[in-house]
């Protein structure tokens, strides 16, 4: 069967034919947007895809118009006006075809193109689109959503700081080619647990500009500060999740230095990697027909009557009924290598050593492991103080990054039990009313007391992100990093995080919930 697909999301009027019995994509035509000036404007987008959608379908499908056996098209997250255009042109060749009709998520187009391009069975996906940004992980018939960004896209990121200094749309491609002749200048670098911020670094980036510093400096700068924050969180939900292999998706990945970068971590942490063809990075109908297909297999198609667009519709969202639940990764107790660090164990104690990443610039690396050292060996002390469970400190190096505690227990990363929820709970109450935020509470950063103790306790490891706050947004994202992760790893996640929410009370609990819940609201894949 061949399936046709029709993508219209926000610039790009594509469309394309899958031949499914031989896994292959047969046709692809895209007719690109580009403005005149600034950004994307919806209404021109919108005119622009009106004005080419016809003719990009008909071009596709020339020679397979009689084998057609369904059109999907892309029905959300994406700009209002384009997304209808889309839809109707979607409806229009369904009817006269006389074919279903499947509405596809495109967030979710992106990492099952990656996946069905790899051959891996369950990677974790790093989409880096213009709007989207997000690391996902497949559980029980859903894609959880493990990382995203506060604010912007990291697309959207990297065309504004263009635009400011005077780049054409799109501004990224612009950014690589300058960033080959610059040198670094440092700039903000924000991770939040699994989460990440590129306002801060923008904005910074715009100042310096102004004050003369040479935009391939900044262009270089900006690129290692923003990729490198997309790579240390794709390799903090490798260690979540404890899965083998790491696919990306979205336009932002045809960037050679960003794939680069992946592929380094990757090889070092002894993972896969697969980056699709270029043409099937970008926004394209490629990903839309071989998504559909998929789809239609699984029988879920759309009326004609209901196919309304949705504009905002995450990819956590989507119910996906066409993938088998893999297999959990074992956790037979070995020590797994984290994110952050390489953890040895010697004489009963943990010496946790920051090495050098070899992916990111060598100075932003220094500054980062130097910094994150200091900020773990005060914050485990200030932690201890207020009664929250954490290992003693023997020695900390911060010029060799090495910090040396007792070594506690196992950790989390298996099944949470609802008991153990709750202490973690409870600790960060305690941290919160003390002016601390954690910056990094997953599963994996809780430990066990070991066997032998007189009594089992649950203790808080990894502070190098946390930092002094009384702001309820950062006491939300603490919670937000926590249910992400059990979201992504617990097989009873709903169980456990009633019992964390039953052990968070102090005085402000109900105003960071109502925090957590803006947060989480916030529909930031649009």
């Amino acid at each position: 069967m061949k399936i046709l697909g029709i993508e219209g999301t926000a610039w790009n009027a594509s469309a394309a034919v899958f031949d499914t019995d031989a896994d292959e994509v047969l046709t692809l035509v895209s007719e690109p947007y580009a403005p005149s000036e600034g950004g994307i404007h919806p209404r021109e987008a919108s005119e622009h895809i009106a004005a080419n959608i016809v003719d990009v379908v008909v071009d596709a499908v020339e020679g397979h118009r009689d084998e057609v056996g369904a059109v999907a098209f892309s029905r959300g997250p994406g700009l209002g006006p384009c997304l209808r255009v889309t839809a109707t042109a979607a409806r229009a060749a369904a009817l006269r075809l006389d074919v279903p009709l499947v509405g596809v998520n495109h967030t979710v187009a992106h990492i099952e193109m990656g996946r069905c391009s790899s051959g891996f069975e369950d990677p974790v996906t790093l989409d880096s689109a213009g709007a989207n940004t997000l690391v996902t992980t497949y559980r029980k018939g859903r894609y959880r959503v493990l990382g995203e960004t506060l604010d912007t896209g990291v697309g959207n990121a990297l065309d504004k700081f263009a635009r400011h200094a005077g780049l054409s749309h799109p501004g990224g491609p612009k950014l690589e080619r300058l960033a080959k002749d610059g040198d670094y200048v440092e700039l903000p670098y924000t991770v939040k647990g699994l989460d990440f911020s590129f306002s801060g670094v923008v904005s910074a980036a715009q100042e310096k500009y102004d004050e003369g510093v040479a935009v391939e400096d900044l262009a270089y700068s900006l690129q290692e500060h923003v990729f490198g924050a997309l790579v240390e969180v794709s390799e903090r939900a490798l260690a979540l999740t404890r899965k083998d292999a790491l696919v990306v998706g979205g336009g932002v990945s045809r960037n050679e230095r960003l794939r680069e970068m992946l592929a380094e971590m990757c090889e070092a942490r002894g993972v896969g990697f697969h980056a699709p063809e270029p043409r099937f990075l970008s926004d394209n109908a490629a990903m839309i027909a071989v998504t559909g297909a998929m789809m239609l297999e699984a029988g879920e198609t759309v009326p004609v009557d209901e196919s309304n667009v949705r504009p905002n519709w995450r990819p956590d969202e989507v119910s996906v009924g066409w993938r088998d639940e893999p297999e959990r990764p074992p956790d037979d107790g070995t020590l797994v290598q984290g994110a952050e660090a390489h953890v040895s164990f010697e004489d009963g104690r943990f010496v946790k050593e920051r090495a050098p990443k070899p992916y990111r610039d060598e100075r932003l690396d220094k500054r980062l492991r130097e910094r994150r050292t200091r900020r773990e060996a005060r914050a485990l002390h200030d932690a201890r103080h207020e009664g929250v469970p954490t290992p003693p400190v023997f020695d900390v190096d911060t010029q060799e990054a090495t910090l040396t505690v007792e070594a506690l227990g196992d950790d989390l990363s298996g099944d949470v039990t609802r008991d153990e929820a709750r202490r973690v709970g409870e600790h960060l109450a305690s941290l919160h009313e003390s002016g601390m935020a954690h910056g990094d509470p997953t599963t994996r950063n809780a430990v066990r007391e070991r066997e032998g103790r007189d009594e089992e306790r649950v203790f808080l490891i990894d502070f190098g992100l946390s930092y002094a706050t009384h702001h309820v947004e950062d006491f939300g994202m603490d919670l937000h990093v926590f249910r992400s992760a059990v979201r992504g790893t617990v097989e009873n996640d709903d169980e456990v995080l009633e019992a964390f929410d039953d052990g968070y009370t102090w005085e402000r609990a109900d105003e960071v919930r109502d925090r957590l819940r803006e947060i989480e609201g916030r529909g930031r894949y649009r």
